[in-house]
């Protein structure tokens, strides 16, 4: 029961920082569960059971709030499911020795890519409402959903930061549409599993565990995606991915370190993680600061971005003018 609890925690804190971030979700879980011992198949079948409902409950969820782009959605999510699907085929296929510290290492390298990208870059805006390529969005989910399902997560650490990156959609409706179209990733991945797993290793107490934890912080993490500071929110969950990742590496039999090497390791990511969270805070402070008074902490209310475009295309507001000049 204590074991159920703590996966059951687990999926709300990982469903909190998903649908606030678009990410993590998977990466978080997976890494959990390997801590625990738990088969690499095994443990990334289990996650993305339960994130067919959590996705699900997440997408309906940033649907209400406005977040969703559905052309997005359906442009990025059909291939990613297709990419799912191999991924956990190749990964049913290959044996506990050797998927176990193959998943951890593509684990560490989205852990340090969500971890760097949140800590040292901003949010770009400059080509906000421009439309995005179906030729950017198709690799892009192959490529995403395959990671995803091999290494238990991925479809939001490479997904979202890809959209964000182009600047052309508001921040809010990148991680609705990402989190949205995961339930896609989640379903293919999950049927590649059992067909090629069947239920084997598979704990459906634990499946249900981390659905509960996640259904009931799916719709939460939607409203707080427009309050959470998301600098630091991705530095914090970032360095948990990192240092949690490195410890099964460190135990694993590709290394299998002393336990002075150990310590100094854990030591200097303990430093750096301490020094991106305090970089991260100072950063966003910053940023406070050079807003105007009553921007607040938030992204651009869907209410403020309906009055900027209430005009007609191309016209300038009414507002008086000076004949004379």
């Amino acid at each position: 029961m204590r074991t159920l609890v703590l996966l059951a925690l687990a999926g709300l804190g990982a469903q909190l920082v998903d649908g606030s971030l678009g990410m993590a979700y998977g990466v978080t879980s997976t890494t959990l569960l390997l801590s625990m011992g738990t088969n690499p198949a095994a443990a990334s079948a289990t996650v993305h059971l339960a994130e067919i409902g959590t996705t699900l409950m997440s997408g309906a969820s940033h649907w209400r709030f406005g977040n969703v782009d559905w052309k997005v959605v359906f442009r990025i999510g059909v291939p990613g499911a297709v990419g799912s699907f191999l991924g956990a085929t190749v990964l049913s296929g290959l044996s506990t020795g050797v998927a176990e510290p193959v998943m951890s290492l593509i684990l560490l390298a989205l852990g340090q890519y969500v971890m760097s990208r949140f800590t040292f870059r901003g949010l770009p805006e400059g080509n906000l409402g421009k439309p995005l390529r179906k030729r950017f969005l198709s690799p892009l989910g192959l490529v995403a959903g395959f990671l995803d399902a091999t290494g238990g997560g991925g479809w939001g650490p490479v997904g979202t930061p890809a959209l964000l990156a182009g600047g052309r959609m508001e921040p809010r409706k990148v991680i609705g549409s990402i989190d949205t179209s995961e339930f896609l990733v989640a379903v293919a991945a999950s049927l590649g599993f059992l067909f090629s797993l069947g239920s084997q290793g598979l704990n459906w107490r634990w499946v249900a565990a981390f659905l509960i934890g996640g259904l009931i912080a799916a719709p939460v993490a939607a409203w707080l995606v427009r309050l959470l500071p998301p600098r630091v929110l991705g530095s914090a969950v970032g360095g948990i991915i990192v240092v949690t990742n490195v410890r099964t590496l460190l135990r694993s039999d590709w290394v299998a370190a002393p336990g002075a090497v150990s310590v100094s390791v854990y030591v200097l990511l303990y430093a750096l993680w301490a020094g991106a969270l305090t970089y991260s805070i100072q950063a966003h402070r910053k940023e406070l600061r050079a807003r105007p008074r009553g921007a607040g902490n938030c992204a651009p209310s869907p209410h403020r971005a309906r009055t900027r475009d209430a005009t007609p295309h191309g016209t300038a507001p009414l507002t008086p003018v000076n004949r004379g000049e």
